[in-house]
């Protein structure tokens, strides 16, 4: 007859307790690999990027470099064990303070992006444009720069490749990190579309009758003349007084640009170069500049779509970032020489602390 095994109840217990502390070590384990705070412990969310070729190793391996996780065995480990390591999305992202391993690739598998907030500057010239335009965006500047240059996106949008940039209003747009530029530009063109109609269609007729393209060719002209916003419909009056007596704009941004199309930078204009055959010139040529000088600020769009009306030809700087605003030619010259008596003046001052600290 086959003999019992016997197992005394202090073995029992033995088995019982190794069990229950094996048990407890891997819900430990688990908790410490897959649940716990897996960050490096900072105060504020971090961004990271994932990018759409990249393997898990590679995202583990970056998280850590960029202080975001303490240590990549869990995350890889948990990322492995449920599959979801074939479900990541590509896209920007902000890591949670306190966010576990199991946080993050949740929030990486559903594709919860946080978006990018695109600077658009103002009153610049279209390469830095392009470069604060896609700092931040998985598109290079190169791809941008394509982008804006796309005869067929531009007449898609109703412009050509000479204005589309311009239409490029300055503000702060969010964009997820993976838009493509096209996306991107259509966005912001059919906000200025939509600014230039809703003039169109408010009772009020656009002066002069100007397209879509020449009031940013206009507004351009405003931008670069003043950062002061109360004057800026006061300018823009001026500018279309001069064209309904049939004058030329005679306006000093468009000779500046002509300048910098030139040598590449802005300087101190010249009296010579009010003389400069260029169509951008408008001393020399009538009516509007062949195409915008920079991206006019909703400001100088919206004082050319309700200019100010008034009787003032003229204006000349102050030096202190505002101007003067005359009728006649006498009355102007009056200001300008008053104006150049101040420079002149500021500038022996200028030369005069120069000298002194050598």
């Amino acid at each position: 007859m086959a003999s019992k095994l016997h197992i005394s109840g202090s073995t029992l217990w033995k088995i019982a307790a190794f069990g229950f502390v094996l048990a407890l070590g891997t819900v430990y384990i688990g908790w410490d690999q897959f649940l716990r705070d897996g960050t490096t412990g900072f105060n504020e969310p971090l961004a990271f990027n994932v990018y759409p070729d990249g393997s898990i190793e590679q995202l583990a391996d970056s998280l850590v470099e960029n202080d975001i996780l303490s240590k990549k065995s869990g995350f890889l480990w948990l990322a492995k064990l449920t599959g979801w390591e074939d479900q990541i999305k590509a896209g920007h992202y902000e890591a949670k303070v306190g966010s576990s391993n199991k946080d993050l690739l949740s929030m990486l598998r559903r594709g919860e992006q946080t978006p990018i907030h695109m600077v658009v500057p103002g009153g610049t010239r279209k390469e830095r444009l392009i470069r604060s335009m896609a700092r931040k965006m998985a598109f290079s500047d190169q791809d941008l720069t394509a982008a804006l240059n796309d005869v067929a996106l531009a007449e898609e949008l109703g412009t050509d490749t000479t204005h589309l940039w311009a239409a490029m209003i300055p503000d702060t747009y969010f964009f997820f990190w993976l838009a493509k530029p096209e996306d991107v530009i259509r966005k912001i063109k059919t906000r200025y579309d939509n600014i230039y109609q809703s003039a169109k269609e408010s009772g009020a007729s656009i002066p002069e009758n100007l397209t879509a393209d020449e009031v940013l060719r206009m507004a351009g002209i405003v931008e670069w003349e003043s950062a002061f916003v109360p004057e800026k419909a006061t300018i823009a009056g001026v500018y279309f007084n001069r064209i309904k007596n049939r004058w030329p704009l005679q306006a000093d941004p468009t000779v500046q640009y002509a300048i910098m199309k030139r040598e590449g930078e802005k300087r101190r204009l010249l009296f010579k170069d009010y003389e400069l055959r260029d169509p951008y010139n408008t001393y020399r040529f009538k009516g509007l500049p062949p195409g915008p000088i920079t991206n006019p600020s909703l400001t100088s769009i919206e004082s050319v779509l309700k200019p100010e009306e008034h009787g003032y030809f003229f204006f000349v700087a102050k030096g202190d970032g505002q101007h003067l605003f005359s009728r006649t030619l006498s009355e102007h010259t009056k200001k300008a020489q008053e104006y150049y008596r101040i420079m002149r003046q500021r500038r022996a001052e200028q030369a005069a602390k120069a000298s002194a600290s050598d």
